[in-house]
């Protein structure tokens, strides 16, 4: 994210903070389950979403499903292969159609295993069990009982819906920077090396929030903040510094961003596996990070050798799933020599102390006196993403 409006120091500085400390949100927004449900209805049920990779669905009548908020959605491969997303309901009483996680159906359509009404993978109501009563659903009223189709897009092999008409367009506007900032990475080839799931005890925007800013980085990352010199300053850009023009001719990564010298990866010794990117500029080898970010339920970070994506869930007022997948080559998986706990062990660690501390802010901010936090001038992204929040929730 970049800091934009009139937030921002004067403009003609090219200075990235913020002119002056200002309030964060109001912290019972982290916390009432009365917002909490707001959250879902006007962020989470009309935003482009991050369910999961395309190819977790490798075959025809393979099916996941998942649950956002209250919403239960149903991902498939119809017989030819396409992807199919639906609110996971029969029409009929509303009973789930598919009740496990993950699985292959038997025949190509879903039957209710409730009532036993059917449906062809397109979502068209097929049959419905007359057992002998006096007048069946005649064929011309089954059109209006098809399942509730979600819009659907997949891109670099990453899939997403949206839950409501109004996310249905705007999809490339959802990623920030933009899509094209990971184009010389061939996302649609990378195969998921190595899964970790955990369970914040915490609220999804205290996340975001910790995400946004790197003055806990010198604390809470010490060996991030070593292999990404400018972390180690609690800062995450070249223009973070007001005095950014003194060091304006240096290389020196503690300046201008990207690895410790020698470094060329995010891992636990710095190295890159023998499988890279060959298509990466020189720039964007040098820099060595590349965040792309789709609020509220992803972000991806392009590497030289692989990409990380991260997927957020809200469980509750006070409790966030996060999924982190690394994606790497089909040639490293396949290399007896190849590491992968070199690149997974790092970030996982980064992961790890991210939640200790997202969690022991997240214990703070019930006590009586605490009615918001304070955003200094670093924090002109964190100033971002909840003017980003607050318009979402104003919107009729």
């Amino acid at each position: 994210m970049m800091a934009e409006g009139t937030d921002r120091a004067n403009a003609r500085d090219e200075y990235n903070g913020l002119a002056q400390v200002q309030p964060g949100l109001p912290s019972e927004q982290y916390y009432a389950s009365g917002h909490f449900e707001r959250e879902l209805q006007r962020i989470w049920y009309r935003h482009w979403l991050y369910l999961c990779r395309a190819d977790t669905l490798a075959r025809a009548l393979d099916y996941r499903t998942f649950e956002i908020g209250a919403q239960p959605l149903l991902l498939l491969r119809d017989e030819a292969g396409a992807l199919r997303a639906f609110f996971n309901t029969c029409r009929h009483r509303g009973s789930v159609l598919c009740a496990e996680g993950a699985g292959r159906l038997r025949a190509s359509s879903l039957t209710c295993p409730y009532h036993g009404w059917t449906y062809d993978l397109r979502g068209r109501l097929a049959r419905i069990p007359s057992h002998g009563r006096p007048a069946p659903m005649d064929r011309e009223a089954y059109a209006g009982y098809a399942l509730y189709e979600l819009a659907l897009r997949e891109w670099g092999g990453f899939v997403f819906v949206s839950l409501s008409d109004e996310a249905s367009t705007g999809f490339e506007a959802a990623f920030e920077p933009g899509l094209e900032t990971l184009a010389h990475w061939p996302l649609q080839e990378l195969a998921v090396g190595h899964t970790h799931t955990m369970t914040l005890r915490c609220n999804w925007k205290v996340f975001w929030d910790n995400y946004n800013e790197c003055l806990h980085c010198p604390n809470v990352h010490p060996a991030l903040a070593a292999l990404v010199p400018i972390y180690g300053r609690a800062i995450m850009a070249e223009q973070d510094d007001r005095n950014w023009r003194a060091h304006a001719q240096s290389a020196d990564p503690k300046f201008k961003g990207g690895l410790r010298a020698h470094a060329e990866t995010w891992s636990r010794d710095g190295r890159a596996g023998a499988h890279r990117f060959e298509a990466l500029t020189e720039a964007e080898r040098r820099m060595g990070y590349h965040f792309v970010t789709m609020l509220p339920s992803m972000y991806m970070v392009g590497h030289v050798d692989y990409v990380r994506a991260v997927r957020l869930r809200p469980l509750g007022p006070g409790e966030t799933e996060l999924e982190a997948q690394w994606l790497y080559p089909r040639a490293a998986l396949d290399d007896p020599s190849f590491d992968v706990h070199n690149t997974v062990d790092f970030a996982t660690q980064v992961l790890t102390e991210d939640a200790r501390v997202c969690e022991l802010a997240q214990r703070g901010l019930r006590a009586r006196p605490h009615r918001h936090g304070v955003l200094l001038p670093e924090e002109y992204e964190l100033a971002r993403f909840h003017r980003w929040v607050r318009a979402a929730l104003e919107r009729p």
